[in-house]
């Protein structure tokens, strides 16, 4: 059942030059499956109300974080301004973006902000070293918009098991990535057992869609293989 909550800001961090993420001081254990989203209003404010993933793991104690690319909107400004000891009011846990313990193999697809809860997932699947293989193919225009690279490239170091690649519509030379967009055959050549593997979508609608559509009618992936989460509006 969801919670509604008066918490406290504990720490502000900038992860790209347009991305924030921002640690909600909850001071106990939290209840909450990776992956999942929860609801934050900024000034008490309905018209200040978005839905963000939750990027924590349940297995980071304490606190929950979400992260979001900072815009024009009026969410943005206030959200951007938000310092150390701030309250906002969170309702959570909503949302089934969530691990399924039954599926060993798992493969992400996202774009942008949608990392967040696939940053959630990896995480937990890492701290709880769980053995589940991981693939994540992840989209960005350019290098400078790659969030979480850091947590990934730590993770990947400690699990063996996870391997990411990324994709990008304006490469750098000194940085390893797949130039262009996700396509089958980027997913053919990253994921070679792509048919015994759940995906996970996540990223603009628009993304997921394609994605969608590639995994079922280029690739022939059963439906009920494909999870998916859209972000509306960032």
């Amino acid at each position: 059942m969801a919670q509604e909550l008066t918490v406290r800001v504990k720490e502000v961090i900038q992860r790209t030059y347009n991305v924030k993420s921002v640690r909600l001081d909850i001071g106990r254990e939290i209840d909450f499956k990776a992956g999942q989203f929860l609801s934050i209003t900024l000034q008490d404010n309905p018209a200040l109300k978005k839905y963000l993933s939750i990027s924590s793991s349940p297995t980071e104690k304490y606190y929950l974080e979400i992260t979001k690319k900072i815009t024009n909107s009026d969410f943005s400004k206030v959200l951007t301004q938000l310092l150390p000891g701030d309250t906002v009011k969170i309702q959570y846990p909503s949302g089934k973006f969530i691990l399924d313990d039954t599926s060993v193999n798992i493969a992400f697809l996202s774009g942008g902000i949608g990392i967040t809860p696939i940053r959630s997932i990896a995480k937990y699947v890492v701290d709880k070293n769980l053995g589940t293989d991981m693939v994540l193919i992840y989209a960005n225009r350019s290098a400078k918009d790659i969030v979480f690279k850091e947590d990934f490239d730590a993770m990947q170091k400690v699990y063996p098991k996870l391997k990411v690649a990324h994709v990008l519509c304006d490469p750098a030379p000194d940085f390893k990535c797949i130039p262009g967009l996700i396509n089958a055959q980027v997913i053919k050549d990253e994921v070679s057992d792509y048919l015994n593997r759940r995906f996970y979508l996540c990223g603009p609608p628009q993304m997921v869609e394609a994605m969608g559509k590639i995994l079922t009618e280029e690739l022939n992936l059963p439906k009920e293989n494909i999870i998916t989460e859209n972000f509306q509006g960032y």
